[in-house]
Order: structure tokens, then C-alpha cells, then sequence
């Protein structure tokens, strides 16, 4: 089985998520290159859990075509772990205050690893600054 550790996290705040399992880390993905909906009055204190935000990302900014190259990215990975018994990969996406960008891309990129990889996959998906949507 291999247990995939997502995080999203705020260079800010905490930084770069230590990697638990001993291996040294995984992938880290920095989303201050999109547009961050934090700025905008609308989205302040919502996170990229919430609609209107994902909404934003999604028809905005330029969210989808970098998720499509984080996909392709890490399914390189998934795979090759897969078949050589692999036991841990994390990866991690970062933005300014960890609330909006990364949580929206951790969230996201999770649904499409449960999606592609149902069987031989378990998924933790850790929100570090938004510890109410831990899951």
C-alpha cells in the first residue's frame, strides 16, 4: 500500500512540511505563480475549499493547466512507486498564507489520485494552516 501524505502549507507561516516518514521528502509545488483570490474582498476569509473560490481558480486564473502538469508529474511517481513496493510519497503545495491556492490544489490533486489509483493507495490530505479542514 502506498501512503500519500498531501499537505498544503503557507511559505509564511509554517514552510515546507517536514517529511515524517524518514525518506527524505517528496514533491513541492509552489503556487504563488497563480492569483491569489485572497486579495479580492469576496474570498478574504474563505479558503479554497469554499466555491466561489474554487470558481475563481478554476475560470481566472491559470489553476487548471498547472494541475494538469502537477498530474502528469506525479503519476511518473505513482506509478513507478506502485510497481517497485513503494511504501510512502507526500506532496506538498504552498501559496502565501496556506488558505486559499494550496488548499484548493491539495484538495483537488487528492480527489484525482483517489480517482486514477483506487486500489494500492490511501491518501492523507493535511491542511496545515487550515486545520478545521483536515481530513
Amino acid at each position: 500500500m502506498l501512503h500519500i501524505d498531501i499537505h498544503s502549507f503557507s511559505y509564511k507561516k509554517g514552510g515546507i512540511p517536514k517529511d515524517e516518514t524518514g525518506n527524505g521528502g517528496g514533491f513541492t509545488f509552489d503556487c504563488r505563480g497563480i492569483l491569489n483570490p485572497g486579495r479580492l474582498e469576496e474570498f478574504k476569509i474563505q479558503t479554497g475549499n469554499d466555491i466561489g473560490v474554487q470558481e475563481f481558480l478554476e475560470n481566472e486564473t491559470e489553476m487548471p493547466q498547472f494541475l494538469e502538469l502537477v498530474k502528469g508529474i506525479i503519476s511518473i511517481n505513482i506509478d513507478n512507486y506502485l510497481s517497485r513496493g513503494f511504501e510512502n510519497l507526500q506532496i506538498n503545495f504552498g501559496c502565501t498564507g496556506g488558505q486559499h491556492r494550496s488548499v484548493y490544489s491539495a484538495i483537488k490533486i487528492a480527489e484525482y489520485i483517489q480517482k486514477k489509483y483506487p486500489e494500492g493507495t490511501e491518501i492523507s490530505l493535511h491542511h496545515d494552516e487550515q486545520h478545521q479542514l483536515n481530513s
